[in-house]
């Protein structure tokens, strides 16, 4: 766990800030003296995530799919708290659907909040540090294992994930020289409210899910944040481009006998 004041002077934004892993890393970043900038479509939940934080930050109501929104959201915060430094690209949306069933709208909604919306906030924050002439700025995206193993039900969610993985690659590669980082964040299985409530509503879904995790637990939106926390500081100067998965081992192939 970094130390307490470990990101002072950063000016962080976070999407899909009121609740959840968004809440979560909004929470560390503020407790590492960071000013935070919270970004969501309600602004109720946006302002209890601030109130979490002890009341200093700025909420900045905004739909990520949409460009002008988006650039009136950084404007606000930058109002208010200064330059942005750091972006957490955390807002996503998601349901479980077989792809024959999956209409184009329901399409449209995911990979425009996911990837849409992730390419247009990282824009945003690219043009301005490329404005100001360069400097030690740091982007996290996040995104989920599926992108690369693929998921029954997730197609939607699948192909804007990976469509992320590759924004982030591309990104690190092309911004580098403007000292602006660009790294991803995949969670596996965290224990919420509302991951208990939609995706493992029973004890023996949950179980069924805690077997093919070889670390034999969930994970905690806390952990999610410090690594996030980790990926922003300049413990990880030298990291630009990677996914960090933190899963328990989810992902990996377990093989016949397990």
């Amino acid at each position: 766990m970094l130390a307490e004041g470990s990101l002072a002077g950063r000016v962080a934004l976070i999407t899909g800030g009121g609740s959840g892993l968004g809440r979560a890393m909004a929470l560390e970043l503020a407790r590492l003296g960071a000013n935070v900038a919270v970004l969501g479509r309600r602004r109720e939940p946006l302002e209890e995530t601030i109130a979490l934080a002890g009341g200093n930050g700025a909420v900045v109501p905004a739909d990520v799919r949409e460009p002008d929104a988006v650039a009136a959201a950084f404007d606000a915060a930058e109002a208010e708290l200064g330059s942005i430094t750091t972006l957490v690209n955390n807002a996503a949306g998601n349901f479980h659907v077989q792809a024959e069933e999956l209409s184009p709208n329901g399409w449209r909604a995911v990979v425009g909040i996911v990837l849409d919306g992730t390419f247009h906030c990282s824009r945003e924050l690219g043009r301005r540090v490329i404005a100001r002439g360069g400097d030690n700025a740091q982007i996290v995206n996040i995104v989920a294992s599926y992108a690369w193993t693929g998921g029954p039900g997730t197609v939607h969610s699948a192909a804007a994930k990976a469509g992320v993985v590759n924004l982030t690659r591309t990104l690190a590669v092309e911004w580098a020289q403007h000292g602006i980082r660009v790294n991803a964040i995949s969670p596996g299985p965290v224990d919420t409210d509302e991951t208990r409530e939609r995706l493992w509503p029973t004890d023996e879904i949950r179980e069924h899910i805690l077997r093919r995790i070889p670390l034999g637990r969930f994970g905690t939106p806390e952990e999610i944040a410090h690594a996030c926390a980790y990926l922003v500081s300049d413990y990880a100067a030298y990291v630009t481009g990677d996914v960090l998965t933190l899963d328990g081992g989810a992902w990996l192939e377990q093989g016949m006998f397990r």
